[in-house]
């Protein structure tokens, strides 16, 4: 490792802390990787074998193997993507709020733990307020920013834009590479979900990660 790479990674440590802190006076549960490999391992831990799970569109989840592991281990996987029409698909989406567990990430994170997350038809963020018996997210240290505004500001002007990119769909911030604040059909914009914090403790966990992560 060389000097720089030291230097974030005792920078990244102290500032988890501090993110887990507030996590916690919010009844959600805090842990710290040193890289995906270790939050891997730590993801595995919290989940039983035989345990039902489900998803969203997660490139997190993806980067450190979480999605893999799962399809291929001892889980019940709860996986739209093996929908043979839409209307198949829109019911494995509704089967994912009885799952027991929901994996997933988020746009941004403040330093005291309060959570933002922008979605399009709504499924990933009503997953997180209500219905799965634990959700579960794996968020970069690229994520954590320094207040409430600042988190609205990076989800709706730097992850929009880019998850625009990665969907390839039709909106201006796809075009322009900036938030539009538009009304287009195609709009991954449609719902803002902040939780500031959980009225169940202990349903919430969030694994941060010492590596840029997601978008």
């Amino acid at each position: 490792m060389n000097k720089t790479d030291e230097i974030k990674r005792v920078r990244n440590e102290k500032l988890a802390e501090k993110v887990i802190k507030g996590l916690e006076s919010r009844h959600i549960s805090g842990y710290y990787a040193a890289d995906r490999a270790e939050a891997l391992s730590k993801a595995l831990e919290l989940i039983p074998e035989g345990s039902s799970i489900a998803w969203g569109g997660s490139m997190t989840v993806e980067q450190i193997g979480l999605s893999d592991a799962v399809k291929n281990g001892n889980y019940e996987c709860i996986d739209r993507d093996t929908a043979r029409s839409p209307e198949e698909r829109k019911e494995i989406m509704r089967k994912a709020f009885f799952a027991d567990f929901f994996i997933g990430s988020t746009n941004a994170i403040t330093e005291d733990g309060i959570l933002v997350n922008l979605d399009g038809y709504g499924n990933r963020v009503a997953a997180y307020v209500f219905g799965p018996d634990k959700v579960l997210l794996i968020v970069g240290m690229n994520k954590i920013v320094r207040d409430l505004d600042t988190a609205m500001k990076r989800t709706r002007t730097e992850a929009a834009p880019l998850n625009a990119q990665r969907f390839e769909i039709s909106t201006p911030c796809r075009k322009t590479g900036s938030c539009a604040d538009c009304k287009s059909p195609d709009s991954i914009c449609s719902h803002m979900l902040i939780t500031r914090l959980s009225m169940v403790p202990g349903r919430f966990h969030v694994i941060l990660v010492n590596e840029d992560l997601g978008l």
